[in-house]
């Protein structure tokens, strides 16, 4: 059992690992192509959508034709996807491959989300997700490393991806793991939602637009500023070590308080963070500090959301809660290229960073104002967890029960 994990696991990297470095390739890629403000936009954009649009319906397919199958089409289309861009570099072409390529890779993280959580007894599951979320974290950090070592205006970054995802492909496809039944999902309205967890649904919404603007853009104009491609890949290292760093110490306050609370100085946090990106002299010693902090608080928004919503709403929803959590996060990551990019081609940086900061700002007033009309709920058993918006598991089990029916705990 544990081997079929472990390859499941590996596999995942393996994928996070092409992701990460993808993100900020593309980004260096598109800068030296000048596609222009708005097309430029769309094509880092059209990767989230295609996520979002993906993880309303890859569900269907994997019921349909099963895991390992489904596994491999998915897979399958990103290789497609990937190696169409490089041999037709055009904008409209390349915003249908990275859709294409959002769809496959949602479809590739519930295929081996879903498989996890039907391998790992409910005693392990706790630490199988805790081992998938940290080896994904290390991947997307280890793909920063490789836009150092790399000629971007190549075709070997997109070889090299075309790569990773066959690699896993192959792991997946070759294992003896028998795949699991999907279970059916709970129904949950939508409104219901944004009515018991509203301070969840906004953070969400908000959590995705300012990643998906920092990771897409930032390395663009400091590559269109003359910074070296080391400096550009050491800075985004920073950034995503910082979010590894805070996983834990905020998983614990957040479990010990009210998560609202937590929410509005995460929020603050990364908007200071911000802020100081502007103020700061630059120089990698008073940078990389910063990309740290900003990484930190950025990527603990999402989790923290997760698991206030979670806490709002009864255990069996716990799957349909999640899976909308996951589009309304994939639609602010759509909007967070498209918006920033124009904000940035009028203000340079500096605009977009402060953008990102009011963005999060109207986040903590939101958060404050409920704490004010609303008391805090009680924790549920499934506590703060290492999430990743477009890397999390989104058909978490509901609270498992005892024979007699009495609550039984399971590992988080």
């Amino acid at each position: 059992m544990f081997v079929q994990i472990g390859t499941l696991i590996v596999a995942t990297s393996l994928i996070q690992l092409a992701n990460g470095f993808f993100v900020t390739f593309l980004s260096l890629r598109l800068t030296s192509l000048d596609f222009g403000t708005v097309l430029t936009g769309l094509v880092l954009s059209a990767y989230f959508a295609g996520f979002t649009v993906g993880a309303i319906g890859c569900g269907r397919v994997i019921e349909r034709i099963g895991h390992i199958r489904a596994y491999a089409a998915f897979a399958g289309t990103v290789v497609v996807a990937t190696a169409v861009m490089s041999l037709i570099v055009s904008p409209w072409a390349w915003i249908a491959c990275r859709a294409a390529i959002g769809m496959g890779c949602v479809g590739l993280f519930i295929t081996t989300e879903s498989w996890l959580n039907a391998k790992a007894q409910p005693d392990q599951r706790g630490r199988v997700f805790s081992t998938y979320m940290v080896g994904t974290f290390l991947a997307l950090a280890i793909g920063q490393l490789l836009i150092g070592k790399l000629a971007m205006d190549s075709a070997v970054p997109f070889n090299i991806i075309t790569v990773l995802f066959a690699l896993a492909l192959v792991m997946v496809s070759t294992t003896r793991a028998e795949a699991p039944r999907i279970a059916p999902e709970s129904e949950l309205r939508y409104g219901e939602l944004a009515r018991q967890a509203p301070v969840a649904v906004v953070g969400c919404a908000i959590s995705g637009m300012v990643s998906s603007a920092f990771y897409a853009l930032v390395p663009a104009w400091m590559l269109t500023n003359g910074i070296a491609q080391g400096t550009i890949a050491l800075f985004m290292l920073v950034a995503v070590l910082g979010g590894l760093a805070f996983q834990v110490p905020v998983g614990r306050l957040s479990d010990r308080g009210d998560r609202r609370l937590v929410l509005a100085a995460l929020s603050l946090g990364f908007a200071i963070a911000a802020v100081l990106l502007v103020m700061v002299p630059p120089s990698l010693l008073t940078v990389l500090p910063v990309a740290a902090m900003l990484g930190g608080f950025m990527s603990t928004l999402y989790p923290v959301c997760v698991a206030h919503a979670l806490d709002r709403m009864p255990a069996d929803r716990v799957v349909a809660v999640s899976g909308r959590l996951i589009l309304v996060s994939g639609f602010g990551s759509a909007l967070g290229p498209l918006l920033g990019a124009g904000i940035m081609a009028r203000f340079d940086i500096n605009g977009l960073l402060y953008f990102v900061a009011a963005a999060t700002i109207l986040l903590a007033v939101v958060a404050g104002l409920r704490v004010l009309v609303r008391s805090s709920p009680e924790h549920v058993e499934r506590p703060f967890e290492v999430l990743d918006p477009l890397t999390a598991p989104i058909s978490h089990e509901p609270e498992a029960t005892e024979a007699d029916g009495t609550p039984r705990a399971v590992a988080a």
